[in-house]
């Protein structure tokens, strides 16, 4: 197994919380990642539709496989949300790539969208890379 391979294999055996809300990466590649989140009922606020925490945990999970795919640990420190429409459906896809790479950061934009592919939240990460 790969270096990406076991990198996605220990993310999605150790985030106890992202396999507690039906989490996980689907893809991991250099600079870039996909994870995917099944949606019950348990992913859904007051109003129905998925709560923010989720759609940004998510996207924590997809930065995570893009940001230490390189072989450097890294950690978020900062992000920027914008929540487009409300997600619903059955899952949640969230897509992270590289907007920039540097020696000691980072930053990913990261798309969540839902089954009909439309645009339901866009975060910004910025990442330090904390051990070489």
């Amino acid at each position: 197994m790969d270096f990406l391979e076991q990198l996605k294999a220990h993310i999605n055996e150790h985030d106890t919380f992202a396999k507690a809300n039906r989490m996980k990466l689907e893809t991991v590649r250099e600079g870039y990642a996909e994870a995917v989140m099944e949606i019950t009922e348990d992913s859904c606020n007051a109003v129905g539709t998925v709560q923010g925490g989720a759609i940004f945990t998510l996207a924590d999970l997809a930065f995570a496989g893009a940001a230490n795919s390189y072989g450097d640990k890294c950690v978020a420190m900062s992000a920027a949300v914008s929540f487009i429409r409300p997600g619903s459906g059955k899952m949640l896809r969230a897509v992270a790539r590289e907007v920039n790479k540097g020696r000691r950061s980072c930053v990913m934009e990261v798309d969540i969208r839902g089954e009909t592919e439309k645009l339901v939240a866009k975060i910004q990460f910025t990442g330090f890379f904390y051990e070489k």
